[in-house]
């Protein structure tokens, strides 16, 4: 079983490394095309990329074992605000996002800041390169995680070994193909993946015996279906015994809508906005995003589901993490080897088509907006990516102690990313977009104030409970907002010709 497992992953390895590889010429020509592919993705690669990169491994490990263990509620609202944030990302952010970019010659996350503001002193550019570092690395980290317990759980071996090998596999092909080598693998990755959910969503409902058994033992779980209460299981002598279900109040269930907040503010997303060939390819890529994530999340809730009715006790306990195996548990256990070996490519899919997205957009970060915008202006394109891939394995380092700490709930470690990402560029890239008056002044209160905020939020405000126990997200969102307003309010307006960068991107014409 193991060479078969083997052989399957073998396989797909085999087939990003090629496309790194038939990749890599284009990549190396310039920056621009290392970064952003030179602006050229095609709609479907544009939409199916975008969301492969941004699900990573907590798709198909992180959702199901939270549904496993608690059942609908929880994974059901973040899923309902992740839905809703993919299509609204895509409905208004993303044409003007093409064409402001293009119009400024942006091509980093950073870079639009900096451009659009027309900032002397960089101090906004550095900002956003240091705080995409700051969330990203733990992004980057879950992400070897699920790779280190999907090797660990197939063929018994270390895990800390196994965190190490995924590392390297990463970094080779990101080394490569850049961008568009990433783009192109992730879209193969995206098809992967959705494929191995529906594989594993059917082939769990007729081993269960069909839906209506799938659905019959869910019902006798109290809370387990339903989207206002959660089930409450506990450990009573090597048995899952479960209690009364317990309410889902208002603060939980806004915790898990405003996850649809945080696209505003996702690089690994907001790229592929600005690398699109032509905008008006981005509504065929709105709607196949849309479906992609629908069909996604939806599978991953339910393979969750059916786990509780085929495997009651696998799994004793939530916050070590190995509920989180489900997925992995499922599939070797009811297809063949190799097949399973194969569906399970789907969980390494998840996680290297959304670390390499992290690892490049965090070195981009340091190399092309720090290194080339601050500190050596004059540096040659072929010595931003020599910085760039220095700086992409000093980044895995970090990763990997993540991956390796004493954390190991991939779920916990993407919300606390994501809130991250959200509120730093998620307020300063809509008020960008959409609001003239917006200040320099006011981008960097705001950029500062949603970051801070979350961290300070989830580390010392959220234990305190009650409604101080909602996603950090929300408040940082908001404060982030509040500071934009005020301090751009306060402060000068914005020189002519940053009111006619903006009065271009805004022209719908």
């Amino acid at each position: 079983m193991n060479i078969q497992y083997l052989i399957s992953i073998v396989i797909y390895m085999a087939a990003v490394i090629a496309i790194g590889v038939w990749c890599s010429k284009r990549a190396n020509k310039s920056a621009e095309d290392y970064f952003i592919g030179g602006r050229t993705l095609g709609p479907w690669v544009s939409a199916m990329s975008a969301e492969a990169s941004d699900m990573s491994g907590w798709l198909l490990m992180g959702l199901p074992g939270l549904a496993y263990w608690s059942g609908l509620a929880d994974a059901g609202w973040t899923a309902i605000g992740l839905a809703l944030g993919t299509y609204l990302n895509w409905l208004i952010v993303s044409k003007r996002l093409r064409r402001y970019s293009e119009r400024i010659g942006a091509i980093t996350i950073p870079d639009f800041f900096s451009k659009r503001f027309r900032e002397k002193n960089k101090v906004l550019l550095i900002i956003s390169s240091l705080l995409i570092i700051i969330f990203f690395t733990p992004y980057a980290g879950s992400c070897l995680m699920a790779c280190g317990k999907l090797f660990s759980q197939l063929f018994g071996a270390p895990y800390e070994l196994m965190v190490v090998i995924a590392a390297l596999f990463v970094l080779l092909y990101t080394f490569l193909g850049g961008f568009l080598g990433e783009s192109a693998s992730d879209f193969m990755q995206a098809i992967v993946m959705i494929i191995a959910l529906v594989c594993v969503l059917v082939i769990g409902v007729a081993t269960a015996g069909g839906v209506d058994a799938v659905i019959e033992n869910s019902k006798s779980i109290p809370g387990f279906l339903s989207l206002f209460e959660k089930a409450t299981p506990t450990d009573v002598d090597g048995t899952v015994v479960f209690g009364d279900a317990a309410p889902m109040g208002f603060v939980t269930i806004l915790s898990g809508l405003v996850w649809g907040l945080g696209y505003f503010g996702m690089p690994q997303v907001l790229l592929r906005f600005m690398a699109i060939r032509d905008e008006k390819e981005l509504k065929l890529s709105r709607r196949v995003a849309t479906v992609w994530v629908v069909i996604s999340l939806a599978a991953a809730i339910f393979i969750g589901i059916i786990g509780r009715t085929l495997y009651p006790n696998a799994y004793l306990e939530y916050g070590s993490g190995h509920t989180e195996n489900i997925f992995i548990l499922m599939t070797t256990d009811m297809l063949p080897a190799l097949l399973a070996g194969l569906v399970c490519a789907g969980i390494l899919a998840a996680a290297i088509s959304s670390s390499d997205s992290y690892l490049l957009i965090s070195a981009s970060a340091i190399a092309e907006n720090v290194y080339h915008g601050v500190f050596k202006k004059d540096a040659t394109d072929k010595q931003v990516m020599r910085v760039t891939r220095i700086i992409l394995v000093l980044i895995m380092v970090f990763a990997m102690l993540v991956a390796t700490g004493g954390n190991q709930v991939i779920f916990s470690i993407v919300d606390f990313a994501w809130a991250g990402l959200g509120a730093t560029f998620g307020p300063l890239m809509l008020f960008s977009l959409f609001w003239k008056r917006t200040t320099y002044q006011g981008a960097v209160a705001g950029m500062v104030t949603g970051g801070v905020v979350a961290i300070v939020w989830n580390f010392f405000i959220a234990p305190l409970g009650g409604i101080f126990a909602v996603y950090e997200l929300a408040p940082a969102f908001l404060l982030s907002s509040v500071a934009i307003v005020v301090v751009s309010l306060l402060t000068k307006e914005p020189e002519t010709a940053i009111q006619e960068d903006y009065a271009y991107a805004a022209n719908k014409n």
